[in-house]
């Protein structure tokens, strides 16, 4: 079988570190923001360029926890993208503001930046961009947009570790940034896990105030907060994978870029790469009108394959009351096309080529 993603051959690679840092772990017993937390939080710092980088519990608590920092709140209107997890929309509504849903560009899957422009309104607060399946959104736009409208710009980085634009990494351009450590992420752990970045010493003196049930000292609580702490074990797991974030990347890029050079001939569309940013393909995801008669050779084969994402936001039950005849043309065509093929630093060239073969087998058919 050919996994979307293969756990286990990474876990070899880093199998001795890894072992190794947990049973100093154990040996310690500091299981709760102990030094393993801390040493991360200060090297993921490093790597993205940015002032505070502040561990919690998970991607969506990273987001979540973002928003309340930047003073998000009931009644806000926060824009967002159709296309994506639900977790981007969830840590909006659970500060009581309000998802905005808008189209996306249809080459890059991001969030449209005239879209945006066009649902602004007096009650916008904040726009928050989600760099989907590691390709950076047009940051540049947004930025504008944000300094136009005086607008806050929290980014959904929770597929994106290691991408940037114009030199920067996604997640550290805006005024915060959530990242998530799912296992399969870039960079995951061996289980839930989240980061939030910023450069505003208020906002990460908030953030950490936050995940600590509202407190900077020992029962004493300022604040209703929040039970969302990075775990020291997987603080372990993320220092060894961090170490070699770039390599797995740049091994991603070259997945992507041999399936594309492979399918360039193939009537569907491969992935775009608007030449600004590094896209790290979190997912390797192209568009075909024959999506179901390919996924079905594929896994007739035992080769994974999934649709990221079937149905948009603004049609989920949970959003369509709100969304009464929103109509988000590209989003729907893309999530009515779309597919993702396995991806990851340690996919084979000979597996590549036989997943390709297949494809092309029912094309031509």
């Amino acid at each position: 079988m050919i996994p979307m993603v293969n756990l286990k051959a990474q876990y070899v690679e880093i199998k001795d570190e890894v072992e190794r840092g947990l049973a100093e772990t154990i040996e310690n017993c500091a299981f709760i923001l102990g030094p393993n937390v801390q040493a991360f939080e200060k090297e993921a710092a490093a790597y993205l360029g940015v002032k505070h980088a502040i561990g919690v519990a998970n991607g969506t608590d990273a987001l979540h926890l973002a928003l309340i920092a930047e003073g998000i709140g009931a009644g806000d209107e926060v824009i967002t993208s159709a296309f994506t997890f639900i977790a981007t929309a969830e840590a909006i509504k659970y500060v009581g503001a309000i998802p905005v849903f808008v189209d996306i560009d249809p080459r890059t899957f991001n969030i449209s930046p005239e879209a945006i422009e066009q649902a602004i309104t007096p009650r916008t607060k904040a726009i928050m961009p989600v760099h989907l399946f590691g390709q950076p959104a047009d940051m540049t736009e947004l930025l504008q947009l944000c300094e136009q409208y005086h607008l806050k710009l929290i980014e959904d980085a929770c597929q994106s570790f290691g991408a940037s634009i114009n030199g920067k990494q996604t997640g550290a351009i805006g005024h915060a940034g959530g990242y998530s450590f799912f296992p399969s992420k870039n960079l995951g752990a061996f289980g839930d896990g989240g980061l939030v970045v910023t450069n505003s010493d208020e906002t990460a003196a908030k953030i950490k105030q936050l995940r600590n049930h509202g407190s900077d000292v020992r029962y004493y609580h300022d604040v209703i907060g929040y039970n969302s702490r990075l775990d020291e074990m997987q603080a372990v797991i993320l220092r060894a994978k961090l170490k070699r974030i770039d390599q797995y990347n740049q091994a991603r890029r070259h997945v992507a870029h041999l399936y594309s050079e492979l399918m360039a001939d193939l009537p569907l569309i491969t992935p775009y790469e608007d030449g600004l940013g590094v896209h790290v393909y979190h997912q390797y995801t192209l568009l075909s009108d024959h999506r179901d008669e390919i996924m079905q050779a594929l896994q007739a084969q035992e080769i994974a394959c999934a649709v990221y994402y079937p149905v948009p936001l603004h049609q989920q039950k949970v959003f369509k009351e709100e969304c009464v005849n929103l109509s988000l043309p590209v989003t729907e065509h893309v999530s009515t096309t779309c597919f993702s093929l396995p991806i990851c630093p340690f996919l084979s060239d000979e597996d590549i080529h036989k997943i390709v073969d297949i494809i092309r087998g029912v094309l031509k058919a």
